[in-house]
């Protein structure tokens, strides 16, 4: 267990990879980030409350530097209210939230001479800051990144498939 929260945040940057307090009472960090006096990191970066290499900013989201990137380049965009996931968004802030990644894919690709790039979100599992963020990767042929992360898992069977996807269609 944490004794509180664990912030990675460089002098001119700062990672996704913080980590929230848990305790045996609360096992879902990602619910509660503010912790006594401390508030959500990224709502920090938004509010001008913390250092980082910003590189875009509107009303409604800040992009800037990841400070233990994949790649240099690589960026991570934000709502710059709180928004814990993507499905807790807005309807109406998705469209312009994902302009905005348009714009910022299309900018890192010139400005680093980079042949495609990665688009990245986590929900929950893998998000070490509870606050929606989207990573915005500089590719190249060759460069070791391999994907995915994690390793695939095919379908027991064709039934196997074909019940999964009915569990998804009623959920819908």
């Amino acid at each position: 267990m944490n004794s509180g929260v664990e912030q990675a945040i460089a002098v001119r940057g700062l990672s996704c990879h913080a980590q929230a307090q848990t305790t045996d009472n609360d096992r879902r960090p990602h619910d509660k980030y503010n912790v006594g006096s401390m508030s959500c990191v990224f709502c920090d970066i938004a509010a001008g409350k913390l250092p980082t290499e910003i590189v875009w900013r509107s009303d409604d989201a800040v992009a800037f530097l990841d400070s233990r990137p994949l790649f240099p380049g690589h960026v991570l965009l934000v709502p710059a209210t709180h928004v814990a996931t993507l499905a807790d968004l807005p309807a109406e802030q998705v469209g312009p939230l994902f302009q905005a990644v348009q714009k910022l894919e299309s900018a890192v690709e010139r400005a680093l001479d980079a042949e495609g790039t990665f688009i990245a979100v986590n929900n929950r599992v893998s998000q070490s800051v509870p606050h929606l963020h989207i990573h915005i990767v500089p590719r190249r042929k060759g460069d070791g990144l391999k994907g995915f992360f994690w390793p695939r898992r095919a379908y027991d069977s064709e039934e196997h498939l074909r019940e999964t996807a009915e569990k998804i269609r009623r959920a819908l």
